[in-house]
């Protein structure tokens, strides 16, 4: 084993992710959201002009919508002044679009990414890693063998440049329209970084590709792009990284996600991210699942305060499929708002959604989901289940499931669970040698297995170590 592997192995996880650094950039632009905005960042990339054109669009857009604010139940969003962000900060590296070796980046920016563990994860266990620090990514590579058989994981600003056509084409044209809500239209007028992942037909990617996101900056804004089109009979797992220092100043992450999943192919999505308790996370995911074709979306939310994350899946073709599993950890001062949303539109199709959320010290967590069925979508099939645990009188969790179904021909099942940790289990568990946080701790594990065992076995020790500083209070 490496040193550098005993080192990692021995890093406090806490502090793995609540460090910070000096800020440095090549670029940043001015607070707010202006078109003089919107075309600094553009030309700064040395954009198309269709590009610039969507995105001025895309502004438009967003001034004419209102900010939600009559969803029932929703996280307070009084706070997020668009006017106070920083939206586009390029740091400070030689190489534009990701340098090809570790060492070639900045010592701050290397010695960030070591103590997340990314290099390391690189060698053990992923076939590609993206890398994005701020506003751009400063890493991107992809393992040979891939490479070979047609398959291409890049950064979104060099997708633009080098593989136009079919960036032009699926870019928030189909999936994530501007139009879809505020954010994602914020989100189309300053996106910046982010990974484009395309896999050839009959393709298996036997290792998942990761792209991890980093915020550094206080008051910044991080708006990457993710776009994958998994190709006829093909096969890929991406996994999404993201963390935060906390600083005074609120920050703001508002990404999108396009998956489009062809004839019988396969991706499965999985995040998990650790945002810091000053940071509001407001994301934009969809997939569109050809005939026979299979989305799975894995998420793990906590740390922000306030998510409004609801990944969905459009079922186009007749025996697609969508599998959702989530977790959400809600602390004090925590809205973690989080849920799914699947729309039915072909006979045959089905969908299972299982949700786990944890409350404590008066956080609360909420289930927003949206199951739709298609006149027509006949023998379609969907299963919801959601459970909760809180650990205080204080802690909220609410379930806000809305079934549309337009088809009298399908198979609809919905369950709702709410407990508290009861003192008979800690009890028992006390018994049998374990102090009062590691039997909570031991309930806590057994209650996400359903997830973590989905995850490679490092996210998943991961997540579990996660849960557990959330449980002590310990993250920022």
């Amino acid at each position: 084993m490496s040193s550098q592997q005993d080192d990692l192995k021995e890093t406090d996880t806490e502090a793995r992710f609540e460090f910070k650094k000096e800020e440095k950039s090549a670029f940043k632009s001015e607070k707010g959201l202006t078109e003089e905005t919107v075309r600094v960042i553009s030309e700064d990339k040395d954009e198309p002009e269709w590009m610039l054109e969507r995105r001025l669009r895309a502004l438009e857009q967003f001034q004419e919508m209102p900010m939600p604010t009559d969803w029932p139940g929703q996280p307070d969003l009084s706070e997020v002044d668009i006017d106070e962000i920083v939206p586009y900060i390029r740091p400070d590296i030689e190489t534009r679009g990701g340098a090809d070796s570790w060492e070639d980046l900045p010592e701050e920016i290397q010695d960030t990414f070591d103590k997340l563990g990314i290099p390391e994860a690189e060698k053990n266990a992923l076939s590609g890693v993206g890398a994005q620090y701020e506003s751009e990514i400063v890493y991107q590579n992809m393992q040979e063998r891939w490479e070979e058989k047609g398959v291409i994981f890049c950064d979104m600003d060099k997708a633009v440049q080098e593989h136009e056509e079919i960036v032009r084409e699926h870019f928030m044209t189909k999936c994530v329209p501007p139009s879809d809500n505020k954010f994602a239209a914020l989100h189309g007028a300053i996106w910046s970084g982010g990974s484009f992942v395309y896999v050839p037909e009959n393709t298996t990617v036997e290792m998942p590709v990761q792209a991890y996101f980093r915020m550094n900056s206080e008051g910044m804004g991080q708006f990457e792009h993710t776009l994958i089109i998994a190709e006829e009979g093909s096969e890929v797992h991406y996994i999404e990284g993201c963390s935060a220092p906390k600083y005074s100043a609120f920050n703001l992450h508002s990404g999108g996600v396009e998956v489009f999943v062809g004839e019988d192919a396969h991706v499965q999505y999985s995040t998990v991210q650790n945002w810091s308790k000053n940071t509001y996370n407001l994301n934009t995911k969809r997939a569109i699942a050809e005939k026979g074709g299979r989305m799975e979306w894995i998420s793990g939310s906590m740390g922000s305060k306030a998510t409004m994350l609801y990944p969905s899946t459009i079922l186009k073709g007749r025996g697609a499929s969508d599998n959702h599993i989530t977790i959400a950890f809600a602390g004090e001062g925590q809205d973690i708002d989080t849920g799914a949303k699947v729309y039915h539109n072909a006979p045959n199709t089905k969908s299972t959604v299982e949700s786990k959320s944890i409350a404590k010290d008066g956080g609360r967590t909420n289930y927003r989901g949206l199951v739709h069925i298609a006149d027509g979508a006949e023998n379609s099939s969907t299963a919801v289940e959601c459970d909760a645990l809180m650990f205080d009188n204080e802690s909220t969790s609410d379930t806000m499931p809305y079934m549309e179904i337009n088809e009298s021909k399908v198979d609809v099942a919905h369950e709702a669970t709410v407990g508290k940790i009861g003192d008979e289990d800690i009890f028992y568990l006390q018994s049998r040698g374990l102090d009062d946080d590691d039997a909570k701790q031991m309930i806590v594990s057994g209650f996400i297995e359903p997830i973590t065992e989905e995850l490679p076995i490092e996210y998943a020790v991961e997540l579990n170590r996660l849960v557990e500083l959330e449980m002590e209070g310990s993250l920022g």
